[in-house]
């Protein structure tokens, strides 16, 4: 099972570009593809969730997998008990503060 956004290069005819016409077959039958919403998809908020928790939990040398563990799981714990929300609004005016470089002064 695959979950993939609705790039156009995310379609199982890419596969013929990089590999033989065989190969890609092969490969293609053994997937289920799945794609997610055109907009504010779930995938999406996967992301940022796992931008959240490397920046929160992964930026530092870890010395063991139960250490770990451990880490990860209050991570968890608490990122779920915050009850943490994605606004998916973004208006003009924001845009304009925060990508200033690539909007013109009016």
């Amino acid at each position: 099972m695959l979950v993939m956004d609705n790039l156009n290069t995310h379609k199982p005819s890419s596969l013929y570009k990089a590999f033989n016409p065989e190969e890609a077959r092969r490969i293609i039958k053994k997937l289920e593809i799945h794609y997610t919403p055109k907009h504010g998809s779930w995938l999406d908020i996967a992301e940022i969730e796992l931008n959240v928790m490397t920046r929160q939990c992964l930026s530092r040398r870890i010395p063991d997998i139960e250490t770990l563990r451990e880490e990860l799981s209050a991570w968890e714990s608490e990122r779920n008990n915050s009850y943490a929300l994605v606004n998916w609004q973004f208006r003009t005016s924001d845009a304009r503060i925060k990508l200033a470089s690539l909007y013109p002064k009016l």
